[in-house]
């Protein structure tokens, strides 16, 4: 049961409780892909997750950037979304016996994420666009780029290691 309302009565309100929720979002990313990257066996992706893990460090800076612009101080909402993900994830790496099994189920969370993650920025940065806020925009646009190069490089990995997957006794 929620005891206080966040109160978002308007467009402004609502674009800095998503954006709080983003970084929470990012922080949660950062805390789980060493994790990620530890369980994988396919070089490609472990090195993907270690990589992503710079861009998602980047991109917790750009969301802090945003908010101390917007209302001067960094404070993260706990993304439930983000948090279900994650225990999603540990069940699913914790119940895969064959490696090439662990590693598709790894690279499935991993793309979810990358999914949430271009659907909300999406509709942020639309936001900051009709809130005329286009320096946050551009910023956004950029991590949007970002996770869905993150999200194509994932599908080139799946590419390769799915088989491998379904050939797994």
């Amino acid at each position: 049961m929620k005891v206080f309302s966040a109160n978002l009565d308007n467009l402004r309100k609502l674009y800095i409780n998503q954006l709080q929720m983003l970084l929470s979002t990012e922080q949660q990313v950062a805390e789980a892909l060493p994790k990620m990257a530890d369980k994988a066996t396919d070089t490609q992706l472990k090195q993907a997750f270690e990589s992503h893990l710079q861009e998602t460090q980047a991109h917790t800076k750009r969301i802090e950037q945003i908010l101390r612009q917007a209302v001067g101080e960094a404070k993260a909402i706990k993304c439930k979304v983000l948090a279900a993900l994650v225990t999603e994830t540990e069940d699913m790496v914790k119940d895969a016996a064959d490696d090439a099994v662990r590693d598709a189920a790894l690279i499935s969370a991993g793309q979810r994420v990358e999914h949430y993650e271009i659907a909300v920025y999406g509709a942020v940065r639309r936001w900051a666009q009709i809130l005329g806020e286009t320096a946050h925009m551009e910023l956004l646009d950029k991590t949007i780029k970002e996770e869905g190069h993150a999200d194509h490089l994932l599908t080139e990995v799946a590419e390769r290691v799915n088989p491998y997957a379904r050939k797994a006794a």
